[in-house]
C-alpha cells in the first residue's frame, strides 16, 4: 500500500472484509468488490483508484484495469451527481424502453454516456437487470432499482435526479 491513502478507512475496512472471503494467497479475487467499494466512495474508477486498489491487493495495475474495463458496471469517467442506467434489452424494449429512452434523451439534452449540461445526470444504457416483470427498468446511482419507468414518469424522474 502506498503512503498516500486514497480512500477512507471505512472503505479499506470494507475491502478487507471482501479479502477475508478468499484464501490469503488469493486476495486478488476481491478485485471486483474492491473496485465497487472504491467507485462508490470516489464516484468513478480513475487511474489513481486503479493504482490504489492494485497496490492494496498486491496486483499489477494492468490486471485491475482489465477487470475495470471488461465489466460495464464501473464508471471509467466522472459521472453527473446522479447516474441513470436504463435497460434496453428485449423485454424492456417490448414494454416501451426505447420510447422512454427517447424522452430521457430529449429531456436531458444528451445521449447515452453523456452528462447533462448542469452536471446533474449521466445517462447510461444497461444490460438486463433481471427484473423483466417490471420492465422498463432503471438503476439510479448503481444502488436503486425502479421498474415500470414509462414516458409518463420521465419528467418527474429527471426533476428528482436534478435535485439530488
Amino acid at each position: 500500500m502506498t503512503d498516500r491513502r486514497l480512500l477512507s478507512i471505512k472503505a479499506y475496512e470494507d475491502i478487507d472484509k471482501e479479502i477475508a472471503k478468499y484464501p490469503v494467497e488469493r486476495k486478488s479475487s476481491a478485485v471486483m468488490a474492491a473496485l465497487a467499494i472504491a467507485q462508490n466512495e470516489a464516484g468513478w474508477v480513475s487511474e489513481q483508484v486503479v493504482e490504489d486498489v492494485a497496490a492494496y491487493l498486491d496486483m499489477r495495475p494492468i490486471a485491475v484495469w482489465e477487470v475495470a474495463t471488461f465489466y460495464g458496471m464501473y464508471n471509467l469517467e466522472k459521472t453527473g451527481r446522479s447516474k441513470l442506467a436504463i435497460c434496453t434489452n428485449l423485454p424492456c424494449a417490448l414494454q416501451g424502453a426505447n420510447k422512454t429512452v427517447d424522452q430521457l434523451k430529449a429531456k436531458l439534452g444528451i445521449d447515452f454516456n453523456q452528462t447533462s449540461s448542469d452536471g446533474a445526470v449521466t445517462l447510461k444504457e444497461a444490460e438486463c437487470m433481471g427484473a423483466c416483470g417490471d420492465a422498463p427498468v432503471v438503476i439510479i446511482n448503481d444502488r436503486e432499482m425502479r421498474g415500470k419507468i414509462g414516458v409518463e414518469v420521465v419528467d418527474s424522474l429527471v426533476e428528482e435526479l436534478k435535485l439530488r
